[in-house]
């Protein structure tokens, strides 16, 4: 396992030493990593979406692909015994 070390501000390291006063994390360690897998999974997540997105520019559903899914909706809706 890798060992990282970095200088936080001093108010930064006392506000996670709240969270591991509070019982929210065990350690300054795990709040690092908590960190840090957050941030890589949300930098993983928006990339996904990026590349995502870019596919729906580069090829838009027809309205035929997505009409289905419109008059579906509007069945289920009128079905309803409200």
């Amino acid at each position: 396992m890798a060992q990282l070390v970095t200088r936080v501000e001093d108010d930064l390291a006392a506000a996670v030493d709240q969270l591991v006063a509070a019982g929210i994390v065990a350690s300054r360690s795990e709040a690092v990593r908590l960190g840090l897998e957050r941030l890589v999974d949300r930098c993983r997540r928006d990339e996904i979406g990026s590349r995502i997105a870019e596919g729906y520019r580069a090829r838009p559903q027809t309205d035929a692909e997505v009409g289905w899914a419109d008059e579906s909706s509007v069945r289920m809706i009128a079905e309803e015994p409200w």
